[in-house]
């Protein structure tokens, strides 16, 4: 029988390494960042948010797909237990902030998905890197996989939104609701993708 306390302990235990994994990642990200606004004049990240999942979380969602709920089972089958979200002010700024992360020797690329060039079906934008970066501690060194999600303004707006919709009112939701929330992601992408003309406009002028 699963001591359900006992796992949430052994859970609070490691939180501490995946919270060194996404300081290792936002030091770097706002390196990066502070780099090419130095070169540039324009900044890459708009605004960055971070997150370890809860243990109560993490149990939900080993459940859900049928893992066994255990420390060695989270750590092996779930790459999203830390997180980041960057959010930017143009679309070209989500696939330069992503590549000068990727050149870092010591990150290394796990998974790619660009719901960016190809949206989900509900119209979600937004590219997902999983990463693994090296935390030194005291004895070891532990290889943390971190799940980074670059999008930009309009993206997260509209992803934010969106959630809490279908999150107050539950999964179900009616397809006339569905097929308008697809159309408003559409037009904020028309939007992202006219910003991004006039910012390119008013580079080559400058």
């Amino acid at each position: 029988m699963l001591d359900l306390s006992k796992t949430i302990d052994e859970f609070l235990e490691v939180e501490q390494i995946y919270r060194g994994g996404i300081k290792e990642i936002v030091t770097k990200l706002e390196i990066l960042n502070e780099q090419y606004e130095v070169l540039n004049d324009h900044s890459l990240i708009h605004s960055l948010e971070s997150r370890v999942k809860a243990p109560e979380s993490i149990i939900e969602k080993l459940g859900r797909y049928g893992f066994d709920i255990s420390l060695e089972s989270a750590r092996k089958n779930l790459t999203d237990i830390a997180g980041i979200r960057v959010v930017t002010c143009f679309i070209s700024d989500i696939y330069d902030l992503a590549e000068l992360l990727l050149k870092q020797d010591d990150i290394t690329l796990i998974t790619k998905k660009d719901y960016v060039k190809e949206p989900k079906e509900n119209g979600y934008r937004s590219l997902h890197l999983i990463v693994s970066v090296p935390v030194f501690l005291a004895d070891r060194t532990e290889h943390v996989p971190v799940e980074i999600q670059i999008r930009t303004i309009s993206m997260d707006f509209w992803g934010s939104l969106e959630h809490l919709l279908r999150y107050k009112k539950g999964k179900d939701i009616p397809a006339k609701i569905n097929f308008e929330l697809k159309h408003c992601a559409e037009i904020g992408d028309a939007l992202d993708k006219r910003m991004q003309r006039i910012y390119e406009e008013l580079d080559k002028i400058k």
